[in-house]
């Protein structure tokens, strides 16, 4: 078994100025809103979620981006709605959202 069950990578890079990345759509203070999220449903810890930032994921157009491992499932996201609905459905209940995912 995994130390963790999923782990959850937000691309958090910041690229030149003019430039399309994930850190233009706020994924660092989205990451943050994931992470406190998982902390209050107590699905954090060793043998459940982590909340990692990732450099560039190589997808900033069609950034912001996420993925889900171990099943390598890469969203998008537009707001914490949509990050709740991420967790509520995939981490929490085992389904992939399809409207988010790329």
């Amino acid at each position: 078994m995994s130390y963790f069950e999923k782990h959850l990578f937000f691309c958090c890079n910041q690229r030149a100025p003019g430039e399309t990345c994930c850190s233009n759509h706020d994924a660092p203070k989205i990451r943050e809103y994931a992470k406190e999220c998982i902390k209050k449903l107590r699905l954090d810890g060793p043998g459940k979620v982590r909340v990692n930032i990732a450099g560039c994921l190589d997808r900033c157009d069609q950034g912001p981006v996420l993925v889900v491992y171990p099943e390598g499932v890469w969203y998008t996201y537009v707001d914490r709605e949509d990050i709740d609905e991420i967790i509520r459905e995939h981490l929490q209940h085992g389904r992939v959202v399809e409207r988010l995912k790329i």
